[in-house]
């Protein structure tokens, strides 16, 4: 029989548990996770009832409450509040989503669990460590590539060729879809994720860029494209509505094109 020993620290303990004030009219409980590198403790989930008759409608709100007036040790990212900077990205009541755009409401009933990105370090409480992916994001050079020389102007583009844009330019990087796919879990040192290849794809089909060939080398690798399964987590966790599994395949497509 196999046995598995946790490294140390690894067990997420219960912690603290903070009450709504007496007389609050709209009760609802978050669960969520907190680790300080710095005290060598293990993780713990802390749980608090917030008065939501006094709070914004989002979850971002109920987290800026509990931090303002609450428990100001809780540590997360938070920028825009309109779902544009991807700062706020987090797994709430188990999906990945940003808290700006999750309205309470929409949670599960019961507690709300609210965790950091799944499968990123943590560098304090709801806060992942992206250094790895945006390390990714710029070994695909995400920007226009020319030979010509440059215009007096601009470089014009039709209708139709800006349209191809569409659905990949949206992208604001928060890394909810690479964070749900399972095999960017499992091989995430090598297969560049649904994001990257998404915003790969984004620069691929741009009709002003003249480096196609190269990027498409770049790609042909066993593991920075192919490790997608088309699982379509992605898709169905990006709350721009995106659907960089599509990109990927269309990706494959040039790849297989050029061979042909």
């Amino acid at each position: 029989m196999a046995q598995f020993t946790l490294p140390k620290n690894s067990q997420v303990k219960k912690g603290k548990h903070f009450a709504a004030p007496a007389g609050a009219k709209s009760v609802r409980t978050f669960k969520v996770y907190r680790w300080n590198p710095d005290d060598g403790q293990n993780p713990r989930t802390d749980t608090y009832e917030v008065d939501t008759a006094n709070c914004g409608p989002m979850v971002l709100d109920a987290l800026l409450k509990i931090k303002n007036e609450i428990d100001p040790t809780l540590t997360l990212r938070r920028s825009c509040r309109e779902g544009i900077c991807g700062s706020c990205a987090m797994n709430i009541d188990g999906t990945n989503t940003l808290a700006c755009t999750k309205a309470i409401e929409d949670c599960g009933k019961g507690e709300v669990p609210i965790y950091p990105l799944p499968h990123m370090p943590v560098v304090k409480d709801l806060v992942p460590d992206l250094t790895h992916f945006y390390a990714q994001y710029a070994s695909i050079r995400p920007w226009l590539r020319t030979q010509s020389p440059a215009p007096t102007r601009e470089r014009l583009q039709s209708k139709e060729d800006r349209e191809k844009l569409d659905g990949l330019y949206e992208c604001i990087l928060c890394a909810c879809c690479s964070t749900s796919c399972p095999s960017y879990w499992w091989n995430g040192d090598r297969y560049l994720g649904p994001a990257i290849l998404l915003q790969a794809y984004r620069w691929i089909v741009d009709s002003r860029d003249e480096d196609t060939g190269s990027r498409l080398d770049d790609l042909e690798d066993p593991f920075k494209l192919y490790r997608c399964h088309t699982i379509m987590n992605c898709a169905r966790t990006c709350p721009k509505g995106l659907n960089p599994a599509k990109a990927i395949g269309e990706i494959k497509q040039l790849m297989l094109a050029r061979t042909m």
